[in-house]
């Protein structure tokens, strides 16, 4: 199998035994709540994993994933699933049930290890999530991600190219697009962001707080 070179050899042929599916862009794969026992691997495309509340308004990111990674482990366990998942954009994945995968680590018990790496990560990544939300406010959490998205310009100064849309921003830091798009507003009035429609660039150091 040619596909996904970036993955590990025992994820290939894994994907090569299961059954195929593409799914359009908006696709919801998974329901957070609901119960589930496969895992979707991601041969093209890209999906979103994350959590609404309703009542709030608000809806919070936990990652985009993309070819030769994975999502659904979390609820092999027999569990509810923790997140839900929607496509980003057209996507293939191999469908991998309970059973298939209970044989392929009988056959190959190194994989074991392999998705247990892969849990302990996304456990990592939560836990700072979590931090965040916790100790930062929305300005802190939008600061954070600014701030790791912008790279040194050629001219001095830093840049954020393609930056990502007020909707995309307010789902990975849990707060609502109208809060973002304040914000970013008075960053900009206050000469530390300048916006284009291809670029956007950080001027000076973000405040600390705002």
């Amino acid at each position: 199998m040619n596909e996904l070179p970036s993955a590990s050899p025992l994820l290939r042929e894994l994907a090569a035994r299961c059954v195929r599916y593409t799914y359009r862009k908006g696709r919801l794969l998974i329901a957070e709540g609901e119960p589930g026992d496969a895992l979707y691997i991601i041969l093209s495309g890209r999906l979103r994993a994350f959590s609404v509340d309703p009542a709030k308004d608000r809806e919070i990111t936990y990652g985009t994933y993309g070819p030769g990674e994975y999502v659904g482990e979390m609820s092999l366990d027999g569990g509810a699933r923790s997140a839900s998942v929607e496509a980003v954009q057209r996507t293939e994945c191999a469908l991998v049930s309970r059973a298939t995968l209970t044989a392929f680590i009988g056959e190959h018990p190194a994989f074991a290890f392999e998705l247990l790496a892969k849990v302990i990560g996304r456990a990592r990544v939560a836990t700072v999530t979590a931090r965040q939300l916790a100790l930062n406010d929305c300005y802190g959490r939008l600061r954070a991600v600014l701030e790791s998205l912008a790279v040194p310009a050629p001219e001095g100064g830093r840049l954020i190219r393609s930056p990502p849309t007020h909707l995309a921003l307010s789902q990975q830091i849990g707060c609502t697009r109208a809060m973002v798009t304040r914000l970013l507003n008075e960053l900009e009035r206050h000469g530390a962001l300048e916006r284009t429609l291809r670029d956007w660039r950080l001027q000076s150091a973000l405040p600390q707080r705002w």
